[in-house]
């Protein structure tokens, strides 16, 4: 492996469990379908939660909620939906939420919630 998918694999792996600390239950991991990948599939306080994690090592290019582009937000929409449809899900309530992490010492991790709509 890379070091970056290095970093992004550790990176999920530390999201889920400060989302797991916040009692978030997780459904899924990488969830894929043929419009992409969502990272973590969650379900908090009644709703169906997207997770899109981020993790940078510095800020230098902007945070990492930042990074998540109204492209990127379209693109996890349509994965959102198609996950839903497959489960008879789309009456339920659901949200984006993204996750910024930072894996190297001494870094701050971060749930933004609601970060983008449908």
């Amino acid at each position: 492996m890379t070091p970056r998918a290095d970093i992004g694999r550790e990176g999920e792996a530390a999201a889920a469990r400060l989302l797991r600390d916040k009692g978030y239950r997780i459904l899924a991991r990488n969830y894929r379908c043929r419009h992409g990948e969502i990272d973590i599939v969650a379900f908090e306080d009644g709703e169906y939660v997207f997770v899109e994690v981020k993790a940078r090592v510095t800020d230098e290019k902007g945070s990492a909620a930042e990074a998540v582009t109204p492209a990127k937000q379209r693109k996890i929409v349509r994965v959102a939906e198609q996950y839903l449809v497959e489960r008879g899900l789309e009456d339920r309530p659901c949200r984006f939420d993204v996750v910024a992490v930072n894996p190297g010492a001494g870094g701050t991790d971060e749930v933004v919630r609601g970060a983008f709509m449908l």
